[in-house]
């Protein structure tokens, strides 16, 4: 058998140290990038659901090989602030702010959820169930609850329907309230302590299907038309390889079965890779509304 030369040995260990200083490089530069933060709108989902959101960062931080951290702010205000100075470059928002932020410093869409067989979402004008309100007109003089004032379902739909009929929130309620989150407006109404509210019917179906204490007491008085979904968006300074990594992960969600475990908890089928266009119907309510001097 042939005996290896001085330099054939040298050559391979030559080898062997460079890949060790290339794992260790790696390894030392994924933790010089830090966590992934991703932020979560706290309207998009009931409370109490926030814990699947960290389980669907946890599934991405095995798929990703990248540590992920969720952010979370109060209202949609502060959320477009983190995303506007990269504090978070990665967002689940609603369909309102993204229309905004899209326009304001080009956010990006990335995915958004299909539930029920269906990529939209509706805004329900809720009363409670033993109150004589079938009808919006019905709510006029009441005390009413939006949730957030850049909510697309809990304020600008509704918004937009006073202003067909030539009303604003001032001039058609008695009071409103911003609730700070769809379930609490639930809550309000089943509770009396409001007459109506705005909420997004993903919200109310979830609740009605897990837990209906709430929903129970509250009866649907309008159903909004479509709306594109609350999508999960980028700011467009993010690296595109993790862009198409985040994009392949959650596409591919639900052909797992550890994945599509987790999104049944929400009701979500899968995601899915929304348009710009879709958001249309949301970016002409806005500007109808700025038109007629209504928002």
């Amino acid at each position: 058998m042939r005996r290896k030369s001085f330099k054939e040995g040298l050559g391979r260990w030559t080898c062997f140290l460079f890949a060790v200083f290339c794992v260790v490089s790696n390894t030392a530069f994924a933790q010089e990038k830090g966590p992934l933060r991703i932020g979560v709108a706290a309207m998009i989902s009931p409370k109490k659901t926030i814990s699947v959101y960290q389980e669907i960062l946890y599934y991405i931080e095995s798929q990703i090989g990248q540590s992920v951290e969720m952010v979370q702010r109060r209202t949609y205000a502060d959320m477009d602030d983190l995303l506007k100075t990269r504090d978070t470059e990665i967002a689940f928002i609603c369909s309102g702010p993204y229309v905004k932020d899209y326009d304001n410093f080009g956010v990006e869409l990335l995915v958004s959820p299909q539930a029920h067989g269906e990529a939209v979402y509706y805004s329900y004008l809720i009363a409670h169930k033993d109150s004589s309100i079938n009808t919006l007109e019905a709510l006029r003089g009441k005390v009413f609850a939006f949730t957030d004032p850049k909510s697309n379902t809990g304020c600008l739909v509704p918004t937009y329907m006073l202003a067909k009929i030539e009303e604003t929130p001032d001039s058609f309620f008695e009071k409103y309230v911003y609730s700070g989150h769809h379930d609490k407006s639930i809550e309000m109404v089943a509770k009396k302590e409001v007459a109506g509210a705005a909420v997004d019917h993903l919200i109310w179906e979830y609740m009605h299907a897990t837990n209906p204490d709430f929903t129970s007491q509250t009866k649907i008085v309008v159903k909004s038309p479509p709306y594109a979904m609350p999508p999960l968006v980028v700011h467009p300074g993010v690296d595109p390889q993790i862009k198409a990594q985040l994009r392949d992960i959650l596409l591919n969600m639900h052909k797992d079965e550890y994945g599509k475990k987790i999104l049944g908890k929400i009701f979500i089928d899968k995601f899915i890779v929304p348009k710009d266009e879709d958001y249309n119907s949301i970016r002409e309510m806005t500007e109808w509304l700025k038109s007629h001097d209504k928002l």
